[in-house]
């Protein structure tokens, strides 16, 4: 801990600070997407390049030649400018970028770019198939080619987020479930040095079927640096209730690195449950929330879920970002390998 990131001038931006690019991974996992749902997903990946590729350059990853070849092509007729778009061919599993990809971190004065890795361990061992992914950016380091960090601890990406100025946004639940040898004072000193905070909100929970134990962008998100939007269940007869409202109320009573309240906008959860026994028994409830945005340059990618709730949950996020487009991206087929638009995302900030 003597040359950490924070002593050596770097924070991690807020998410809407400009990006030179989004990092992801093309889907072919067919554990995650089962009965032929590969396929739908990489429309839905078509859809989220064509979205954002105006306005940040795409790093993708492949498998090898053959998946490049029919990624380029899927692209090209979606009318895509390929010149935007960087494949990187290498072994990865799955599509869950956020959560084993770079966290990227910014000197402010000398504008240099950074990257920690942290230790990625599949959810703690529930997904064996998914363990090579902690090697993927070893692999990638010299194509990232800036300085990388190495905290040691376990952590997926999913489970931060910064205000960019001065305040994470955390779950106990996995932090702990993570690293159940370390105290929570001893991950916020790895939170300070390595993402350059001053100040960590610690939520309790997450959702009870969420597979990641409690990931905080399936919960709350900054959309400035004073106001968060939150996953909320107004059903006080629902499982979800305690648990949303109890971290609602916490962060209600939350503040900035000033002693200043939060605005806190509840975002309605919608009701979704597994129609497949892999990789999640039948029936189950899903981990759906319309906090698992990705907000880009120009636009804002949210996921929605042919659900009821959607509409008002895009008009409260265009509420939230009205210099940007929010655009609805259906993750029906996707949240069924547990995830959303922000889980398969990776900002790159300029």
């Amino acid at each position: 801990m003597t040359d950490t990131p924070l002593k050596l001038g770097f924070t991690m931006p807020a998410e809407w600070e400009e990006h030179s690019a989004i990092w992801l991974a093309w889907p072919y996992d067919e554990i995650t997407f089962p009965e032929g749902r590969v396929e739908k997903i990489e429309k839905i990946y078509v859809e989220i390049i064509k979205n954002i590729h105006t306005s940040e350059d795409i790093e993708l990853l492949v498998l090898n030649e053959q998946m490049k070849t029919k990624a380029t092509q899927m692209i090209a007729d979606a009318g895509i400018n390929l010149s935007k778009i960087t494949f990187h061919i290498t072994d990865y599993a799955d599509v869950w970028m956020r959560d084993y990809g770079p966290t990227f971190i910014k000197n402010p004065e000398t504008r240099e770019l950074a990257w920690v890795k942290w230790n990625y361990n599949a959810y703690n061992n529930k997904f064996p198939d998914l363990l090579k992914d902690n090697e993927v950016f070893f692999a990638l380091r010299k194509t990232v080619d800036k300085r990388m960090f190495e905290p040691g601890i376990l952590l997926e990406g999913g489970a931060l987020e910064v205000n960019g100025s001065g305040v994470c946004l955390t779950t106990e639940q996995c932090l702990l479930a993570r690293n159940p040898n370390f105290s929570k004072e001893q991950l916020e000193n790895y939170l300070r040095g390595f993402l350059g905070v001053k100040k960590v909100i610690w939520l309790k929970q997450g959702l009870p079927h969420d597979h990641t134990d409690g990931h905080i962008d399936e919960l709350a998100r900054f959309v400035s640096s004073n106001k968060i939007v939150c996953a909320y269940e107004e059903n006080r007869e629902d499982e979800n209730f305690k648990v949303l409202d109890d971290n609602y109320q916490a962060l209600c009573k939350a503040t900035d690195t000033n002693g200043n309240p939060f605005e806190v906008i509840k975002l309605q959860v919608p009701h979704i449950t597994y129609d497949s026994n892999k990789p999640f028994e039948a029936g189950e409830p899903a981990p759906a929330s319309y906090t698992n945005f990705y907000i880009g340059n120009e636009v804002v990618l949210a996921s929605v879920f042919k659900d009821a709730n959607d509409a008002a949950a895009l008009e409260a996020l265009q509420m939230c970002f009205p210099d940007k487009k929010v655009i609805g991206v259906d993750c029906s087929d996707v949240i069924y390998g547990g995830g959303g638009v922000h889980c398969m995302t990776q900002q790159q900030p300029s």
